[in-house]
């Protein structure tokens, strides 16, 4: 059964996810208006932000430890907060700055904190292997270590997630795929997209459990990737969940929803996980003080981050060969005569 610590810890990373990704927004748009300039101001580049995802990341992380590994999608800042990821590193990654996750190389669909085991990847689906591979590494070195994967409802056809379920079932290993369903896949309705209803059940053909939350209430996401959790520690192995999310946003930033009836747009804005997780402590007998407490908690945590972030330096020049996977690049030659 849920605590109150559980739950006031869940509305807290909640709280802090969804003012993050709403003051980036302020952050990002600076200098890109009012023709929209994707290259313009502090931060550069697409930006996915996951407001209306908070209760998944919140409700599944909850149960994880730091060696338990999680990996993340495009949309990764409420999981990232939930699993317990540097937010002020997480930040200066995301605004390009030296002193971020990955040197600020790796932007915010890139993030990795080793501190707590937290990687994504802007490539759909393929956060899944890597999870299994922590899996199976966990399962060998004979821990009860588990590992995490969450992806979207239009990652579910991809070969990555396919293969990945086939091996996590055929090894046992303590795996937990999470699907976080939009209803959008881009700018296509899921159901254009992929063949069933319930991307859950894509778990019959590996005679894995399958589990749907229909609401993205965080108390019923907690229950669920509870007993998901606790099968895999026990070595009974993967299970895959998908839970119902809402986008407030678009798919980036940028991005002018001209597909999206605006009746889809206005229900999302009303199913708001974060209010019905506070009312949800106030039967538990939280103040509203208390309550608001905690949102400010939350804000102050989110401006001191985004504050310090903007005060970093920005990479050198010379620091862009370092730490990649590769040498400096040598001038091309032709058997031997330099092109």
């Amino acid at each position: 059964m849920i605590s109150i610590p559980e739950l006031r810890t869940m509305f807290e990373n909640m709280v802090t996810a969804r003012l993050y990704e709403e003051r980036l927004v302020q952050e990002y748009l600076e200098g890109k208006q009012p023709a929209f300039d994707i290259s313009a101001g502090p931060i550069p580049g697409e930006l996915h932000l996951a407001a209306g995802h908070e209760a998944s990341g919140a409700g599944v992380c909850i149960h994880l430890r730091p060696d338990d590994t999680v990996t993340g999608p495009h949309r990764p800042h409420h999981i990232a907060i939930a699993k317990g990821v540097d937010l002020k590193r997480m930040t200066a990654e995301i605004f390009g700055r030296s002193t971020g996750l990955c040197r600020g190389k790796g932007g915010h669909m890139h993030l990795f904190d080793p501190e707590v085991n937290f990687a994504c990847s802007g490539i759909i689906a393929q956060g899944c292997p890597p999870a299994v591979g922590a899996a199976l590494a966990a399962k060998k070195r004979g821990t009860d270590a588990v590992a995490v994967a969450f992806l979207g409802e239009g990652a579910i056809d991809q070969g990555g997630f396919l293969e990945s379920l086939n091996f996590a079932a055929v090894q046992r290993l303590p795996v937990l795929f999470v699907i976080e369903d939009n209803d959008w896949a881009i700018s296509m309705p899921k159901e254009q997209v992929t063949d069933v209803k319930d991307g859950s059940q894509r778990a019959r053909g590996f005679a894995l459990p399958g589990v749907r939350v229909d609401s993205d209430d965080a108390c019923d996401v907690y229950e669920a990737a509870g007993e998901a959790v606790r099968r895999a520690r026990d070595g009974n192995g993967p299970t895959l969940l998908e839970i119902q999310v809402h986008r407030r946003m678009g798919h980036f930033m940028g991005d002018p929803e001209t597909y999206r009836p605006d009746r889809d747009t206005e229900l999302a804005q009303q199913r708001d996980s974060i209010e019905r997780l506070a009312a949800t402590l106030r039967r538990h007998g939280v103040s509203a003080e208390d309550v608001q407490a905690m949102r400010d908690r939350s804000s102050e945590r989110v401006e001191e981050a985004i504050a310090w972030a903007k005060e970093q330096p920005e990479p050198s020049p010379e620091e862009a060969y370092e730490h990649v996977f590769t040498d400096p690049v040598e001038p091309y030659t032709a058997g031997g005569v330099q092109s």
